[in-house]
């Protein structure tokens, strides 16, 4: 029996953000592409109004959604709006794509928790989308940083300690 689940989440350059994710105890599989936006069957080249964003598949009994949000809000800066390093425009905006009401929930609270926490000069600028379409980014985009270890990411652990 396959009791997997999958979340969406985008906060920038999506290579990074997989690399860090793919390594989370539970987390059985990642995939980066597009979300959110505006046009079927977007490419890196034609993505209008989608973030780059990260199909995280995990097993709940070892981890849950709201783990990994607290994961998302310390490995970028979430109170930046379309930006992530070098990385400007809305493709690079954070976002949680919900994909039901407690998902929705447990993103809202830990927003609060995040921005009552101060760790960040700002508030919390991550929006909240419901899940549309996830569109698996181009064969090349995947795995990036782990065929190219050298390769450019602005991502990193910034706090070690949770949120929750």
């Amino acid at each position: 029996m396959n009791d997997s689940k999958k979340a969406y989440i985008a906060g920038g350059c999506f290579w990074g953000m997989e690399d860090l994710f793919r390594v989370r105890p539970g987390v059985t599989d990642t995939e980066v592409g597009y979300i959110g936006g505006e046009n079927e069957n977007p490419t890196y080249r034609n993505h209008p109004g989608h973030a780059e964003g990260l199909e995280i598949t995990y097993d709940p009994n070892e981890t849950s959604f709201r783990e990994l949000l607290n994961f998302f809000f310390r490995i970028h800066d979430p109170t930046t709006i379309d930006r992530q390093g070098n990385d400007i425009g809305s493709s690079y905006r954070s976002a949680i794509f919900y994909q039901n009401a407690e998902e929705k929930n447990d993103a809202e609270e830990m927003i609060q928790i995040v921005n009552d926490s101060k760790r960040w000069k700002g508030t919390v600028a991550t929006t909240l989308e419901p899940y549309t379409t996830f569109w698996a980014a181009e064969p090349e985009h995947q795995d990036y940083l782990v065929r190219n270890p050298n390769g450019y990411t602005c991502h990193f652990e910034r706090f070690s300690e949770s949120y929750i």
